[in-house]
């Protein structure tokens, strides 16, 4: 039995297919743990960012050292160099959906606001706003801080306000997260005061 191990063991199909797979694979997941440690660290994710980022050299070091053993085998070089590339994509696509952290859109308008800011407060998102001056005259500034995953609506509502506003999306490193619960709870509030807006009616 030991004998067929190894012979198994050394045949080409591990040699060429199974240990490059191995590698592949490794690649993937150390590197897509490596963008989300990134990731991590800017929104200042102190308890989470050293975690991810032992397990990262952890399977880094176990595909590195099989490559060691293998100098001469060119289809580890390559399942290494593929894996990297893939491991930078699903390590974005992760990222996306993960959706991690909070925003803040910078909004220029000709147009009076107050609608806007209005509907974006009752949402519970933190709107600030106030008055400037452009190169065609008096302006609307708003600022709406806002969960990664709430972007994409909250721009939504700014377009159907005004498609021709000026807008500009920044990350943050850090919210108060005080003042944002407390916007969220006055949204909660008044759903449950007026249930039928949940609907639009």
């Amino acid at each position: 039995m030991s004998v067929i191990i190894m012979e198994f063991l050394s045949s080409e199909i591990v040699t060429y297919v199974m240990l490059p797979l191995f590698i592949f694979v490794a690649r993937i997941i150390d590197v897509s743990l490596g963008t989300l440690r990134i990731i991590f660290v800017t929104k200042g994710m102190r308890s989470v960012a050293p975690l991810v980022g032992f397990f990262e050299v952890l399977i880094w070091l176990l595909a590195i050292s099989r490559i060691m053993q293998d100098l001469d085998n060119w289809a580890c070089y390559v399942a290494y160099a593929a894996g990297f590339a893939s491991g930078n994509f699903v390590g974005m696509l992760l990222e996306e959906k993960l959706a991690i952290g909070h925003e803040m859109i910078r909004v220029i308008t000709r147009k009076d606001a107050t609608n806007l800011i209005a509907e974006l407060r009752a949402k519970g998102y933190g709107v600030t706003s106030v008055k400037a001056e452009g190169i065609e005259g008096d302006v609307a500034v708003i600022y709406i801080i806002a969960r990664r995953s709430m972007i994409q609506t909250v721009l939504d509502d700014i377009n159907t306000f005004n498609p021709r506003a000026l807008y500009t999306v920044e990350s943050i490193k850090y919210v108060n997260k005080e003042i944002f619960h407390r916007s969220e709870e006055e949204r909660q509030r008044n759903w449950l005061i007026n249930p039928r807006r949940k609907n639009g009616k």
